[in-house]
């Protein structure tokens, strides 16, 4: 049996995940982590910080906000307990924290969960070798209106991984307002939509001449996410410290 431990488990990716997990065998919650304790009724304790977690955990996965990311490491390495992150937003000072920690413990990091969505970047990349020279990609995401981060994780992963395509030679333009906003060659525009209950869409433009291609992955529920992360948990548990992602699941590295 697998003990987890899961942080963000009164938000709403938490109470997906936490439900995803009840209906396993071999994988049970023991405990959860989150600053409103109190919030719902869980079959689990609930402590404010990981640091008073007394029960035994395999493995934490982390669906709340990048604020608990320093409490969340330090309770991983001194425990020598693996860390799901899917959580997204992170400073630079707080992924070099997440790097740092890698090496004493084993970590995997995804901005998105969704095997879709990974599929999703690696035909992006096969388009950007295509078409990069050829055509203006820009990229639009939309989401709920309570997601607080944006542009979203996805669309900054997609954006790096067609920039990385293209020998690092785009610049990202967040949004378009004023008189003079043409678009330059070398750029990627990046786009946010924020409404409703939308779980995540993505979708990448590739604009030529007289012609348009677009690929496009949406979720129609969170549960694709916490799916993901219960993959990369088992995945992860049994590897050596080192930071780990999607890829690295995909292709079992």
């Amino acid at each position: 049996m697998i003990n987890v431990v899961v942080s963000g488990c009164n938000g709403a990716m938490g109470r997906v995940l936490t439900k995803v997990i009840e209906e396993m065998e071999d994988m049970t919650v023991v405990a959860g982590v989150d600053k409103n304790t109190a919030l719902y009724q869980n079959n689990y304790p609930v402590y404010k910080s990981p640091s008073l977690v007394k029960e035994k955990c395999d493995v934490i996965i982390d669906f709340s906000g990048p604020s608990n990311i320093s409490g969340l490491l330090e309770y991983a390495v001194n425990n020598d307990i693996a860390i799901v992150i899917a959580t997204t937003g992170f400073s630079d000072i707080e992924e070099k924290k997440i790097k740092e920690a890698s090496k004493f413990t084993r970590i995997f990091k995804s901005s998105n969960m969704s095997l879709g969505v990974n599929v999703l970047i690696n035909l992006v990349k096969q388009a950007t070798n295509m078409l990069g020279d050829v055509a203006d990609i820009e990229i639009i995401e939309k989401h709920h209106n309570k997601k607080v981060d944006a542009p979203s994780g996805t669309a900054k992963m997609i954006a790096e991984a067609i920039n990385k395509e293209l020998d690092i030679s785009m610049e990202f333009t967040y949004g378009r307002n004023g008189t003079d906003a043409k678009r330059e060659e070398n750029e990627i525009g990046i786009h946010s939509i924020r409404g409703g209950t939308i779980s995540g869409e993505h979708t990448v433009i590739f604009a030529g001449l007289d012609e348009i291609i677009e690929l496009k992955h949406t979720a129609l529920s969170k549960k694709v996410f916490a799916q993901g992360s219960v993959k990369a948990a088992q995945y992860i548990l049994n590897r050596k410290n080192g930071l780990y992602d999607m890829d690295s699941l995909i292709n079992n590295n």
